[in-house]
């Protein structure tokens, strides 16, 4: 006999006597430890809360679909870019980098620009941000970087000096640096931003022959920004703005798009080219390389619950599809483990299983047991490979293709050392009023640092990639630009 689908269960499904009031011995207590129904219930309440996201942890998220609106096979064999037309179910989730899950949306901080592809041949993640390029280009200065982000460990509170002296001492960041403190800095809602794959992956079609490629979303909004007062305002009054405006943008079916380009460079091009293409702090030029359209993303429905869909989606740059590989990108290397390991610790090892994440084709592997195994866990079937019987075998046609690699097995940082000349570029295409508002948003940001040979370190980063731009922040700072820079 099945429960009346209006009765209040336990997890395990039994009927509820009593929800208002525990078992006690006698009207007056003590609690008895036999009420299970109470100790299931405050030990679930106990447990509702995943560890946060250590970055990204604020966060919304969309469903929607990608449309190939043009051909592509002659660089990539993946099945969901095989033709014009063809749609894949999508999930998209944005947020914050450094902020806690409590945190305000209007922070000055690049944005996560995730996109889980349910494609035929298994999900395909493309973790970005809306910014190309990122602060550093190797993995390994990734924890001691967040780590400036975060809370200072005595205080508990941000700390200014500590983010500009691991700027100042790390001139790689310096291209990320003016992205964030210009307009961009904070978009006006999420629908209003670019995305960006930042690093350089690979593409592989059906002959074997693979190109390096770059992943540039592009709004259908336009893009719009938020004055840093507007933004303040906001993160007292509605620190969820723009959690609450995408959601509302769905709701009233005024659905948010991007269309998706790609940037082609052939595989010889990456030994001559002016620019590392695999350092994440530069960018490639479109004159170089000119942006190819691929499709159209849409978003077109909100999430039913949202710990379920967007605190549980777990993303990472190794979640590859035949046709997509990865690049010698040192940072890039760093994230195909650390996001993977994040999700096995924050949700668990079988992650995947979960409906936000489980793909939409079958998942035909070994992997059993561990916390939280929900489904059969492969049942009675056999469970080592290679086997005798007809388990699943690999398919040597889905082997990722070989790049050259050489040298000495050593510690060693990237050819290429200019980290001035794109700066330089970003700060001379703008105009003198977003000069003028990037130059305060820096003054300001770099005003509490408390020793002044890091805001002289700094200048002289600034000045290196545009005279003007170092000697008006030296100026705003009261200070003057080091002769030995000059």
């Amino acid at each position: 006999m099945s429960t009346n689908k209006n009765n209040l269960t336990t997890s395990w499904g039994a009927p509820v006597g009593d929800n208002q009031n525990s078992m006690t011995a006698g009207s007056r207590g003590p609690t008895l430890i036999q009420d299970v129904h109470l100790l299931e219930k405050l030990a679930h309440f106990n447990r509702e809360r995943v560890p946060e996201r250590v970055v990204h942890a604020k966060g919304a998220g969309a469903h929607g679909y990608f449309e190939v609106t043009n051909d592509v096979t002659k660089y990539t064999k993946a099945q969901f870019l095989s033709e014009v037309g063809k749609r894949t179910p999508l999930f998209v989730r944005f947020s914050t980098v450094a902020g806690e899950n409590g945190s305000a949306d209007t922070v000055r901080d690049p944005r996560g620009f995730a996109v889980k592809f349910y494609t035929e041949e298994g999900n395909y993640d493309l973790v970005g941000n809306n910014t190309p390029v990122f602060f550093i280009r190797d993995a390994i200065k990734f924890p001691d970087f967040i780590h400036t982000q975060k809370r200072d460990p005595k205080t508990h509170l941000k700390n200014p000096t500590a983010v500009w002296d691991f700027w100042s001492l790390s001139p790689e960041s310096l291209h990320q640096v003016t992205i964030l403190m210009s307009d961009r800095g904070i978009p006006a809602t999420y629908r209003h931003m670019h995305g960006f794959g930042s690093h350089t992956f690979k593409w592989v079609n059906k002959e074997g022959e693979g190109v390096w490629v770059k992943y540039h979303f592009k709004t259908e909004q336009g893009i719009k920004n938020m004055t840093t007062d507007v933004a303040a305002r906001l993160a007292g009054e509605n620190p969820d703005y723009h959690t609450e405006e995408l959601f509302n943008a769905i709701e009233n079916g005024d659905f948010p798009a991007w269309t998706l380009y790609v940037q082609i460079m052939p595989l010889e091009d990456a030994n001559t080219y002016r620019f590392d293409p695999f350092d994440v702090t530069k960018v490639w030029s479109q004159k170089d390389y000119p942006l190819i359209e691929v499709g159209r993303m849409v978003l077109n429905r909100n999430p039913e619950n949202y710990f379920a869909e967007v605190e549980q989606a777990t993303f990472s740059p190794g979640t590859l599809v035949p046709g997509i590989e990865v690049s010698p990108d040192k940072m890039l290397q760093g994230r195909l483990f650390a996001y993977s390991d994040a999700h096995r610790y924050r949700v668990g090892a079988n992650h995947n299983l979960l409906p936000i994440n489980r793909p939409k084709t079958e998942a035909n592997n070994y992997q059993r047991d561990g916390q939280m195994r929900f489904d059969n866990n492969g049942g009675g079937s056999v469970y080592y490979e290679p086997n005798s019987f007809g388990g699943p075998a690999e398919s040597p046609e889905n082997k990722q293709t070989a790049y050259p690699v050489s040298g000495a097995a050593e510690s060693v940082a990237y050819d290429h050392h200019d980290h001035y000349t794109q700066a330089g570029d970003l700060y001379r295409l703008l105009s003198e009023e977003e000069r003028t508002r990037l130059v305060q948003n820096i003054v300001d940001s770099m005003k509490p640092v408390a020793k002044e040979e890091i805001k002289l370190r700094q200048i002289q980063h600034f000045y290196k990639a545009d005279p003007e731009y170092g000697t008006r922040i030296a100026q705003g700072l009261d200070l003057t630009v080091p002769q030995e820079v000059k």
